[in-house]
């Protein structure tokens, strides 16, 4: 007996620590995805709500095979299955980096011809030229159909894995590890937004261009950081993670201390599984698991959505998922855009201050639950109360405002008078009407007065000297103090943004924390809501429902209103609407702000 249990040990704590690994795994590839969202629309010259297409395409794997391997998978190998999955996953990873090395060199947005010589010609560029080497339109095919791969990969990891260890961990102890594995899942996260901010800082053709002629910086809109690099490092790693589980079992006998505490009936099914794993053919189960399948799947899902709790519980998550997914996806690029920060930056932030916060919260929250022993109905209070109090703390994100940043033509007129302007016509002034300037182009420099003009020809800039990011451009007629020059690159004078910053970061750890408190009580409130039987089905459905109906539109829907907040668009090389480069940053707050509160309001009224 003591032998047995020794096993039984031993292969829980193997299996603990390689799901673990693998959710790790998941996690650093699935927020290092969510890192490069920026990066990618640059490199693929599309909108925020076509990124968010790409984002939700994780999902959409996910729902393709989800109801499948959660019902069929908790009656073959699930060890065997999460590794395949792992495998999978890491497959997915690699195609989406693949475009890096077919699509060419990245060639950013410029509206002048560099020159050899000490001086540039200001002449702009003729659109279309090189358009026939053009061929990053379609490039994002590819990282749609290998983030479909990574959902379907990643689909038997939560199912199996946690009804695995609910299975075989004593039902005290459970709840603790379900809050440690869900801890490691959002530890991954921090790895996978520094290594995000590494590769963000590095550019995208490191190693193949000049940098000394690269004239844009990590903080330019036409910055595209080295993002494939992070994917085939995460590809790495989680084809690492499915190696433990070819070594697992299928399944570990009970002790009958456990079978004590279950029902009878479930005791008779778990006799019968292991008599059958152990006595019939490989074949002649699998044809007998697949016929009680197909028969029983129906009934089955009719009885689990007929649980009241489960149903309710069910609906709410859906409207919390929607808000908590899209508050994500964008995190990093509303620090960009609002508070001016860089892409490596706001992913650094990520990584080392609200991640860990979820994280500690996480864990908080499963021990909080195993220290005074919540019931269900105790599990679903304390969720309702730290919603409720993270909802209220939030309202004072509309508080923490920043304005516009200076640019001529767009938020300012050229005299400085503050004024949005939507229509490219503004962007022309006395100062600069006889240099048939083109006014698509987004080739930004500051000029001496503190204004950002759209490109040196909007400055009236005639002539330059330097090269790359010492470029200085001289008899500028817009800029009408000083010596008339301008440098490269946006003003970085948005004095309000800085002193708001630091208390917009606490306020984001302080939510984070509170609202994921409710984490593991919520989880837990699904799992014991419903018949052991159920179990793994009720976790799959769980998943497929809320990625479907949040984890597919939310990124979407966010996209699409972030995109309406843009005040310039870039242009492509062949022509046509590129990505954003410039955001009304007012009504990116309150749009941003408004739909993940709206959302969180119907989560709270649900739980009441």
């Amino acid at each position: 007996m003591s032998k047995n249990r020794l096993m039984r040990e031993s292969v829980s704590c193997m299996f603990l620590v390689a799901l673990s690994f693998a959710y790790f795994a998941k996690a650093l590839s699935g927020s290092y995805m969510k890192s490069t969202i920026t990066q990618l629309e640059r490199r693929f010259d599309i909108p925020s709500y076509l990124i968010g297409v790409i984002d939700g395409s994780f999902e959409i794997g996910n729902l393709l095979v989800i109801a499948f391997v959660s019902y069929f998978g908790a009656k073959l190998h699930r060890p065997k299955i999460i590794a395949i999955g792992c495998l999978l996953m890491s497959l997915g990873t690699f195609l989406i980096a693949l475009p890096h090395f077919i699509i060419g060199r990245y060639k950013f947005e410029t509206s002048i011809r560099s020159s050899v010589n000490s001086s540039s010609n200001l002449s702009p560029c003729p659109v279309g030229s090189g358009c026939e080497h053009e061929s990053r339109l379609s490039m994002w095919i590819y990282v749609f159909l290998g983030n479909i791969l990574r959902g379907i990969g990643e689909t038997p990891v939560q199912p199996l894995g946690i009804s695995y260890i609910d299975d075989h961990a004593l039902e005290e102890n459970a709840a603790f590890y379900i809050g440690c594995v869900q801890t490691i899942s959002v530890i991954g996260p921090v790895f996978g937004y520094l290594l995000g901010s590494i590769c963000a800082k590095i550019y995208v053709d490191i190693g193949f261009v000049n940098m000394e002629s690269i004239s844009i910086t990590p903080g330019d809109a036409r910055w595209v950081g080295a993002w494939w690099l992070g994917y085939l490092i995460a590809g790495l790693i989680t084809l690492l993670s499915a190696v433990p589980f070819w070594f697992l079992p299928k399944s570990l006998p009970l002790p009958e201390r456990r079978l004590a505490k279950y029902s009878p009936e479930r005791t008779i099914v778990v006799h019968v599984c292991c008599r059958l794993a152990n006595k019939l053919q490989l074949f002649a189960s699998f044809l007998n698991i697949l016929y009680s399948c197909f028969s029983d799947f129906l009934p089955t899902l009719r009885s689990l959505l007929g649980n009241p709790v489960y149903f309710l519980y069910l609906c709410i998550t859906i409207i919390q998922f929607n808000s908590l997914i899209g508050m994500v996806t964008y995190k990093p690029k509303y620090i960009e855009q609002h508070y001016g920060q860089s892409a490596s930056k706001a992913n650094f932030l990520m990584g080392v201050i609200n991640i860990p916060a979820v994280a500690l919260g996480m864990f908080s929250g499963g021990v909080i639950m195993k220290k005074f022993k919540l019931s269900i109905m105790g599990a679903a209070k304390f969720a309702l109360g730290t919603s409720l109090l993270g909802y209220f703390l939030s309202l004072f994100f509309f508080t923490m405002g920043c304005e516009n940043a200076s640019v001529a033509g767009i938020t300012r007129s050229y005299n400085g008078t503050e004024s949005l302007y939507k229509e490219d016509k503004y962007l022309l002034a006395s100062c600069n009407t006889i240099c048939d300037c083109p006014r698509r182009n987004w080739d930004p420099v500051c000029g001496e007065n503190g204004l950002t003009y759209i490109s040196p020809c909007l400055a009236g800039c005639r002539t330059s000297h330097g090269s790359g990011m010492d470029t200085v451009f001289e008899q500028c007629s817009c800029v009408a103090v000083g010596n008339h020059t301008a440098s490269v690159g946006q003003c970085n004078n948005r004095d309000s943004c800085h002193r708001v910053f630091p208390y917009f970061l606490a306020l984001s750890v302080i939510t984070s924390f509170i609202i994921s408190l409710g984490g593991t009580p919520g989880y837990m409130l699904l799992i014991r809501c419903i018949r052991p039987q159920l179990k793994s089905l009720a976790l799959g459905f769980h998943t497929l429902t809320t990625r479907t109906l949040a984890g597919i539109p939310a990124p979407i829907y966010f996209g699409a209103i972030i995109d309406t907040t843009c005040l310039k668009w870039g242009q492509k090389k062949c022509g046509g609407r590129g990505a954003c480069r410039i955001y009304n940053t007012t009504a990116y707050r309150y749009s941003a702000h408004l739909s993940t509160l709206h959302l969180h309001a119907y989560y709270s009224v649900g739980l009441e």
